[in-house]
């Protein structure tokens, strides 16, 4: 039998072998059709005694072939506006007014025609890939349903299309990764197999609710490529939900501002951004981070590290800091490993790493999904073994450590986790999961930890009522914001924060940012900021050291790393970061997709 992997194909593969089970609402659609018309639109929720308004009264059209973009803060109804269309509020939500997909109602719609409609007419690829993906089945398996839930299809024949479809996002090895479950790939691979199974259908619209939350730019930058070619060539009408206003710039046809539930400014691209009229538009805009402009005036050191060959064992000094200074984490010729689970072979993410941390110092470490930076996190916190050479974190020798002997240890580290819905306990209010590691480690109780609680919600801009919700009653962004809470409960020594501002929108970003700026001046913590947003690493490092392929491939001073990149990975990686204006971002599409199409680079 041939394991030779499926040539790629477009989501819009005639699949001749199968027949759709479901009716087409509505037919063929054509370019320009109107394919969504949204009239009145209101989701409320039923919250303690009252109605509570997540969305009021929204109207647009939506034409085959466009995209609308819905921005805002978390919180302000966007998301939940958009589940209405298919019946995915909560029990305790109801949508009112109208929304019709061609001449179809989908409002009040019963469930065994939201059934026919959902992954077939309509797709929706969510916010946090690991509590929407079964963790019981395997990615592929997963697939193959969506495609045998609505087309009469041979197992075989949907397996192959299910590898079709991981091959068009990029998964690597996909008949390896075929057989694999979501815990086992990282945070950017689940994100393209929820892609890869809301295409499998070829739907009329496809709701996007931060389709690029987990990639790394250069992968993003693909995703945005395959959900531009997509809508041409099936017209696909995309809904777009994001706080990454590059994302916006590089894919939006027309923009939905919203604030707290309703809309404040609707418009074309260019005249959000280049003529917004709002206040808010204005400090949502304002608030966006952009590439190059915290290293502008700064003048740094040029001291470089810049490692040669990938893979190859460099022997470099680990940075030209004060040798007799401790620092709070030091790599040296560290490989660590994924231990071996049943026939699967134990697998080495991270080869030969060299690196400092010192006390107080910030450094941004970012690369693609799956290089390693988050392996190196969790080595960091004990929470992966160390293979080869010595890791040592605040003077302390962790590298064989016991799990007896890392209770004090724990008190000195912390970390943000990278998805914080599989992060904090579902059974518990936030209060308490913040709550949790002071009654361990320092054992205060009662009014003293409550208001220890309280203090750390509002330093996260939260209000002290939260403390009692359930993770699942907070947006994405709020439940981001509690777990960099609990993470700072014990002002740790060092911090390891896995892209802690991902699921944020860009004004509460900067919020954020500015707290853990002002948090860092004031307790003097190290941290190592994982991230695939550069402008956000570049705000806030000293330093910065790129990934690829679990080798460290360049290290050095920020500025440096910024406008003079030395290794030809680093320079793609630049190259990629999208831009918060529709002009400048699609004159640099344009040159990255000719560079990339120039040298047969696949990002």
């Amino acid at each position: 039998m041939s394991t030779e992997t499926p040539k790629a194909t477009s989501p819009s593969t005639d699949l001749t072998s199968a027949v759709r089970l479901s009716k087409s609402i509505g037919g063929e659609v054509k370019l320009g059709d109107t394919i969504l018309k949204v009239r009145d639109l209101s989701v409320n929720f039923w919250v303690n005694g009252d109605w509570f308004t997540a969305a009021d009264k929204l109207n647009y059209d939506l034409k085959a072939g466009e995209v609308l973009a819905i921005v805002g803060e978390s919180g302000s109804g966007k998301t939940q506006s958009a589940m209405s269309l298919i019946g995915l509020l909560p029990q305790n939500g109801r949508a009112t007014g109208s929304a019709k997909l061609k001449d179809t109602e989908l409002i009040g719609m019963n469930i065994s025609q939201l059934q026919q409609v959902r992954g077939n007419e309509i797709s929706v690829i969510f916010q946090e890939p690991m509590t929407a993906l079964n963790p019981v089945y395997t990615v592929g398996f997963q697939i193959v349903e969506t495609l045998r839930t609505h087309f009469v299809m041979a197992p075989s024949v949907a397996k192959t299309r299910a590898i079709e479809l991981m091959t068009l996002v990029e998964i690597p090895d996909p008949e390896d990764s075929f057989d694999k479950f979501p815990h086992q790939l990282s945070g950017g691979q689940r994100q393209r197999i929820m892609i890869a199974q809301a295409l499998a259908c070829d739907p009329k619209l496809l709701i996007a609710d931060e389709p690029t939350t987990a990639l790394d730019v250069t992968v993003q930058g693909e995703i945005l490529k395959l959900m531009r070619d997509l809508r041409e060539r099936v017209t696909a009408a995309i809904i777009l939900i994001t706080h990454d206003m590059g994302v916006v710039a590089d894919m939006a046809d027309r923009i939905v501002v919203m604030k707290d539930g309703k809309v404040v400014e609707h418009g074309t691209s260019d005249d959000i951004f280049n003529r917004p009229q709002h206040p808010y538009t204005k400090q949502l805009l304002a608030s966006v981070p952009h590439l190059g402009s915290a290293t502008a005036e700064e003048d740094l050191p040029t001291a470089r590290l810049s490692l040669v060959a990938e893979g190859e064992k460099t022997g470099v000094p680990l940075m030209s800091g004060d040798a007799s200074v401790t620092p709070a984490m030091l790599m040296e010729d560290v490989a660590i490993e994924y231990p071996k689970q049943g026939r699967r072979a134990a697998f080495r993410a991270a080869h030969h790493i060299n690196l400092r941390v010192d006390p107080g110092e910030v450094i941004g470490l970012v690369g693609e999904s799956g290089s390693g930076k988050t392996t190196i996190g969790r080595a960091a916190v004990a929470l992966l073994p160390v293979v080869e050479g010595k890791l040592m974190i605040n003077g302390r020798d962790i590298t064989n450590a016991k799990p007896s002997d890392l209770k004090p240890f724990r008190k000195e580290v912390g970390i943000v986790f990278q998805d914080p819905g599989s992060s904090l306990n579902p059974r518990l209010p936030v209060g308490e999961s913040i709550g949790e590691p002071i009654m361990l480690h320092l054992g205060l109780k009662g009014s003293e930890l409550s208001k220890r609680v309280e203090n750390l919600l509002e330093s996260v801009q939260l209000p002290r009522s939260m403390r009692n919700r359930y993770p699942h009653e907070l947006s994405g962004g709020q439940r981001q914001r509690i777990g960099i809470a609990r993470a700072l409960a014990l002002q740790p020594k060092l911090l390891i924060a896995d892209e802690p501002t991902s699921a944020l929108d860009v004004s509460v970003q900067a919020r954020v940012l500015k707290l853990f700026q002002d948090l860092q001046a004031e307790y003097g913590f190290a941290c190592v900021f994982i991230s695939h947003d550069l402008a956000v690493v570049e705000m806030l490092s000293q330093r910065i050291a790129v990934m690829r392929h679990g080798y460290l491939v360049e290290v050095g001073p920020t500025k440096e790393i910024v406008t003079d990149p030395q290794h030809p990975y680093t320079k793609r990686l630049l190259s990629a970061v999208p831009v918060p204006d529709p002009a400048e971002q699609k004159r640099r599409r344009e040159l990255r997709d000719a560079l990339l199409e120039e040298h047969h680079i696949v990002s």
